[in-house]
């Protein structure tokens, strides 16, 4: 009794032992998503902020206008009227779509501007008032290093974030990027340069370390690892270097920040992961517990009577769910345990014969299914192929008229390839290139036909007279004058093989494709085409079939995917 005890108890304790090891790990783990996603969140803030900046100097970058008021060189009234009448409103309107607090300063190359700067002393100009506009001549920062180490303008994308001159002193950041009049290189020249300086607090107002937890603080870092912003802890702006910094007791997360040079990083207390954690072990150790007085009466009283019926009854079960229906379990008496034994027999042998009955159905079932859709096969352009030789041999084109039975005899020799439905790919595009030789004799030059073809598509099988019927479709439908171009291509894509038919004629609407690809449709139309789809469904899985991509006036694309299966040696 003793010994029963100890091994209920030890399966008890080990499983309560990973359960909190699981446990624990799956809070910390589930802390950690829920930390990076609030960074996400705050990231996505931060971009927001970004963008609202950015938006107002690209409205002035794509200004081509505004360019060439700003490189005018024509003194006076001109002068005059194009500054007064036409930059300024625009970059004071520029300003006006944001509700940010910014410092917009412009340099401009053309000596005749007048410069319009307010002085600010030695104070921080976005303290003054909000929405600044200073327009200053480019000799200021000529010799500055930001400026001269700008990279080489590429239009519409060269801009960055930085901390230039006074912003860290002022805790700023600014976004520059250049004025330029011809967006078409290598004639790109630049009229001047645009700043935008806005307080740390105003772009990262989102950084909240309240959104994380108590004991938590966030930082936002420069490249260099000095915290520049910070939430939750005045002492991360002091001597720490954020790229390097680890604790034992603390979790850190860091989040980069696209577009500008600065991370967003996340430190915690170990005490937010470690208090549901200790909930968890608490909860452990009473499970635990629990299990351990239960089962020590379930073996005083019960165990040994019950535990060998069960065994068998389990090991019955498990034969099953691994799917050997044979096994069968005897048990005397006339208790529940019998009941169960006998139930558990019949059901074995009636599923057992169930799922033999339903796979021989559903074999049988898919056979005559592709057998019937095989059989089904449009062969109208049979007749009207005889109808041609006719027609040949009535007006005595004999070389055409042999060209074209020529054609016909190799159509069907592929077509019936010994009553097999898979064939190789090269023998399924020689049948349609003998198609096509066969309607190139009644169309001559107004049709005009281009094989585009993988060569390593060609060492796999594929189901036989898949493209046949599309082609006849573009030469029933598609024509929408007197010439029509078909190309069929055919390319390897991973482990799938993508025909593609692709005809210039008069397309079709997206109601007209939807009917056509119906499988409850009935009707005659489109019926090639899901003959080749229903056949291509049911031996390769619904996973594969037929697409039809097309537009009115424009022509139609159908691209027909099959898994690329290894040619079967003769």
């Amino acid at each position: 009794m003793f010994s029963y005890v100890v091994f209920i108890t030890i399966p008890v304790l080990v499983v309560g032992y990973f359960s909190y090891s699981i446990f624990n790990e799956s809070i910390r783990n589930q802390t950690q998503v829920n930390i990076q996603g609030t960074l996400k969140q705050m990231e996505d803030n931060i971009a927001y902020q970004q963008e609202d900046i950015e938006r107002v100097v690209d409205v002035l970058y794509r200004d081509g206008t505004l360019a060439k008021h700003l490189r005018s060189y024509q003194p006076g009234w001109e002068k005059y009227y194009a500054l007064t009448e036409y930059s300024l409103p625009k970059f004071r309107t520029a300003l006006e779509t944001t509700t940010q607090n910014i410092w917009l300063s412009v340099y401009v190359h053309n000596e005749l501007m007048p410069e319009i700067y307010h002085d600010y002393g030695a104070a921080d100009p976005l303290l003054r008032e909000a929405q600044l506009l200073d327009i200053y001549n480019i000799r200021r920062i000529a010799d500055k290093d930001w400026y001269l180490h700008f990279p080489k303008e590429e239009y519409g994308t060269t801009k960055q974030w930085q901390q230039i001159e006074d912003d860290e002193r002022f805790r700023r950041v600014s976004f520059i990027r250049r004025l330029v009049d011809v967006p078409f290189p290598p004639q790109i020249q630049e009229v001047g340069f645009m700043r935008v300086s806005v307080h740390l607090s105003e772009l990262f107002q989102s950084v909240d370390h309240h959104e994380i937890g108590k004991n938590s603080a966030l930082v936002v870092a420069d490249d260099r690892g000095r915290a520049i912003y910070s939430s939750g802890d005045p002492s991360a702006l002091q001597g720490i270097d954020w790229n390097q910094y680890t604790a034992s007791d603390r979790l850190i997360i860091r989040q980069p920040l696209p577009g500008l040079p600065f991370q967003l990083i996340a430190s915690v207390s170990a005490d937010i992961l470690e208090k549901d954690a200790q909930k968890v072990t608490t909860l452990t150790a009473v499970v635990c517990l629990i299990c351990f007085l239960v089962f020590s009466v379930v073996a005083v009283f019960i165990s040994r009577y019950f535990t060998k019926r069960v065994m068998k009854i389990v090991a019955v079960l498990k034969a099953f769910r691994e799917g050997d229906f044979h096994k069968r379990l005897y048990l005397k008496g006339n208790d529940e345990f019998y009941h169960i034994a006998q139930a558990l027999n019949e059901m074995g042998q009636n599923t057992h014969q169930l799922i033999e009955e339903v796979y021989v159905t559903n074999l049988k079932k898919k056979e005559a299914e592709l057998e019937s859709l095989q059989a089904q096969v449009n062969p109208h352009f049979l007749y009207n192929t005889l109808s041609s030789i006719s027609r040949l041999a009535k007006f005595g084109e004999v070389e055409k008229q042999h060209q074209m039975i020529m054609n016909l005899a190799t159509f069907y020799r592929l077509s019936l390839n010994d009553g097999r439905m898979i064939i190789p790919v090269g023998k399924e595009l020689e049948q349609a290139q003998a198609y096509l030789d066969i309607q190139k004799v009644k169309y001559e030059e107004r049709l005009s036909v281009q094989f585009d073809i993988q060569p390593e598509v060609i060492r796999y099988d594929t189901m036989k007279l898949i493209l046949q019927p599309f082609l006849e479709n573009v030469l029933k439908h598609a024509w929408c004058a007197d010439r029509i171009h078909v190309r069929i291509t055919g390319e390897l894509s991973g482990d799938t093989i993508v025909y593609r038919i692709i005809d210039d004629g008069v397309g079709m609407t997206a109601q007209r494709i939807h009917e056509i690809l119906d499988p409850e449709e009935t009707g005659k139309s489109g019926y090639g085409v899901r003959n080749v789809d229903q056949r291509i469904k049911l031996h390769y899985g619904k996973d594969y079939g037929v697409n039809v991509y097309s537009r009115p006036g424009i022509g139609t694309t159908v691209r027909i995917t099959i898994p690329a299966v290894y040619r079967t040696p003769a």
